[in-house]
């Protein structure tokens, strides 16, 4: 009760203090290391937002490796990361060796210092699309260790994919994260897009949730619905009918996405090099004065999924890297 007591106090002081232009949301989002001790809520939208009451997916699993792990970014919304490893599981028993998750979002989300525009809210997560190996990678392998690309190297835009290195696997895994009502889309290069469609058999409805977008060639992000208990998170559109192939796919095979900028045109900043705490929903500033997280129970474990209703099993102990 006095930690609470305390833990309002902060967060009105934080509140009460003005909103400068130097207050730039990138550099305070990106100084916590811990989650904010508060109820899981998402608060804005996926590229401008933050969340509360996040909780980080272990290092290591049965099924998954944490990729990158000195960017802590290994944080999201308690479903998200039931979610990774519900999908952990299921791809195993349709035959994929395991899960390499790259970046989910910061320990309270917000924008980040360098990389996405997204993965604010703690809805969003990237999954390598290169097979775990059947053994544990090292820490130094963790951080330097590079993705697959699954596209022909050196060709021109939009690249086709290299055959050589997608599988059937890929396209199950893909699928499968599709299959899961709580995903609201899965973004992937436009060429692997068009590969799904070619390949998709009868089957076709999961196809609608897999949209292209530039880049995504290493890794496919999942993008998980608004939750529960968020009233204040704004949902993105929805995608429409069909299943995305054929005529819907026409721009992404012309030259038009993949013009380079124009000579003499200065591109503009990034919005998170320019994006200040005014910017984002004001619940954000109690999340950012919100006392952290114990270390202990920061990871997601089998007590913070019943709590949510998530047959989710206990995590295993982290194993040693080796």
């Amino acid at each position: 009760m006095i930690r609470l007591f305390f833990g309002v106090l902060a967060a009105l002081a934080f509140l009460a203090q003005p909103v400068s232009a130097a207050s730039l949301a990138k550099n305070l989002f990106g100084a916590e290391d811990l989650p904010a001790d508060m109820s899981p809520a998402t608060y804005g939208f996926y590229s401008k937002g933050c969340f509360a009451g996040g909780v980080g997916l272990s290092l290591d699993g049965p099924n998954w490796q944490v990729m990158r792990p000195s960017r802590n970014r290994r944080w999201g919304h308690p479903a998200m990361i039931g979610l990774l490893q519900k999908l952990s599981r299921d791809a195993a028993k349709d035959g994929w060796p395991g899960l390499l998750v790259g970046d989910i979002s910061q320990p309270r989300g917000g924008p980040m210092l360098t990389g996405h525009a997204s993965h604010q809210v703690g809805l969003d997560a990237d999954i390598w699309l290169t097979p775990m190996p059947d053994r544990r990678l090292t820490r130094d392998e963790r951080e330097n260790l590079s993705a697959t690309d699954m596209l022909v190297v050196g060709a021109r835009e939009p690249r086709p994919i290299n055959d050589k290195v997608w599988t059937a696997g890929q396209a199950a895994v893909i699928k499968r994260a599709a299959s899961y009502p709580e995903v609201q889309r899965i973004l992937v290069h436009p060429s692997i897009k068009k590969k799904l469609c070619e390949t998709a058999g009868r089957d076709r409805a999961w196809l609608n949730k897999v949209r292209p977008f530039w880049g995504h060639n290493y890794h496919f992000h999942v993008r998980l619905r608004c939750q529960p208990g968020s009233p204040q998170c704004r949902p993105q559109k929805g995608t429409g009918r069909g299943d995305g192939c054929g005529e819907a796919m026409g721009w992404w095979f012309t030259r038009q996405p993949w013009l380079p900028p124009k000579p003499g045109v200065k591109p503009k900043p990034k919005a998170r090099d320019v994006m200040t705490m005014a910017a984002l929903p004001k619940a954000c500033r109690a999340v950012l004065a919100a006392q952290p997280k114990s270390p202990g129970d920061a990871i997601f474990s089998a007590t913070t999924a019943a709590a949510l209703a998530m047959p989710i099993p206990p995590l295993p102990k982290r194993r040693p890297d080796r």
